[in-house]
């Protein structure tokens, strides 16, 4: 009896404390739960930027190339014939006259093929001469009844051939002549050699180019511009030009050709300018600065470190004067400077613009800006 009441009393001990722990849990997890309950959200930090209101400023960008002086008018020239130097009487930049001789090749084989057909026209006329005279006796001939009608029509066609073949002897003689004739290069124009590309000795074939001559008269400034430059609208054609050596030295030019193909590997649009009435020291080949005005414009300009990204469109952070908070906006160029990037669409005037620091920002976030404090 005894040992069973002291099991009795070790039971009622242990579920006793079974349930005091139980009800220690249940109290500590009640006042963490008010804890949360009334824990404070925690604030976000105002980021720290610099900022700009934009305001339209009205711009009037030039653009300012380096070209050179060309010749309106040039040709390559080249001998008609293949042969061998023997002469050459100008070099670059001579002048010459039209007409005037500037070198000469062997004309050796020419001359011989001209004295060739100087024989055969003189053997083609002896043939027509005896052809005439025989188509004569068979004439008179047939007119008396003595001679057939066969001799008279082979006497005819004789005298036909002899006629022929005197006609492709000249005409033999002619092309032998001209042959001969295309051993001396001569200028077809006045004007200045800009290129020679010949020695005395060497073996030049047919129509490669052996001289370049600049005919005299009128003038262009040759310049290879950047497509970009194209994109704003120019005050008006004319085009101040100054020699690179002697700024002081200017003349107005008018844009007379625009290429309609971009350069492959320069990726430049050629450019002709022309200079009427060119002053004496712009010479061929003078390097000379070519400047052009842009139309007056309103436009917004930021620096570089302002512009953002949103998805593939540009865009800035701009600032909510009321709640102080960035949002991102989309916005349009309207071209590019040095330090700054033109605004064309997407902000308005007083708007305050984040010019550095918006790296980090995002949508809706609070900002603090010279001026807060």
């Amino acid at each position: 009896m005894t040992f069973q009441a002291s099991n009795n009393t070790r039971n009622l001990r242990s579920r006793g404390a079974s349930k005091a722990l139980v009800v220690a849990v249940a109290l500590v997890a009640t006042a963490l739960g008010g804890c949360n309950d009334h824990a404070a959200p925690t604030s976000s930090r105002a980021a720290i930027v610099r900022t700009a209101v934009v305001q339209p400023r009205e711009r009037q960008a030039s653009l300012t190339l380096t070209g050179e002086v060309q010749a309106r008018f040039h040709a390559d020239l080249s001998f008609r014939i293949s042969g061998r130097v023997i002469a050459r009487m100008v070099d670059v930049g001579a002048h010459v006259n039209a007409g005037e001789v500037l070198a000469l090749i062997d004309p050796a084989e020419q001359q011989a093929d001209v004295d060739a057909a100087t024989a055969a026209v003189a053997s083609a006329e002896a043939q027509l001469r005896v052809a005439k005279a025989t188509f004569e006796r068979q004439k008179a001939l047939i007119a008396s009844g003595f001679t057939t009608r066969t001799v008279y029509d082979q006497a005819q066609e004789g005298l036909r051939a002899a006629e022929s073949e005197l006609e492709a002897a000249k005409a033999q003689l002619g092309t032998s002549r001209d042959a001969l004739g295309y051993t001396t290069l001569r200028a077809e124009a006045e004007g200045v050699i800009t290129a020679r590309n010949l020695e005395v000795g060497q073996v030049v074939p047919a129509a490669q180019p052996v001289f370049s001559l600049a005919h005299d008269g009128e003038r262009d400034a040759v310049f290879d511009v950047y497509e970009s430059a194209f994109l704003g609208q120019t005050a008006s054609r004319n085009v101040v030009l100054a020699l690179l050596s002697d700024p002081s030295l200017t003349a107005i030019g008018q844009v007379r050709e625009v290429s309609p193909a971009v350069d492959a590997k320069s990726s430049t649009i050629r450019v002709k300018v022309s200079i009427p009435d060119p002053p004496a020291a712009m010479t061929l080949g003078s390097a000379i600065a070519g400047t052009v005005r842009a139309v007056p414009q309103q436009q917004i300009a930021l620096p570089w470190s302002a512009l953002m990204a949103a998805g593939e469109e540009a865009a800035v952070w701009t600032v909510d004067a009321s709640t102080r908070t960035a949002s991102l906006k989309p916005v349009t160029f309207g071209g590019y400077e040095a330090g700054e990037v033109l605004i064309k669409a997407g902000l308005e005037p007083g708007e305050r613009v984040v010019i550095d620091g918006g790296k980090l920002l995002s949508v809706g976030q609070l900002v603090t800006f010279e001026g807060d404090r």
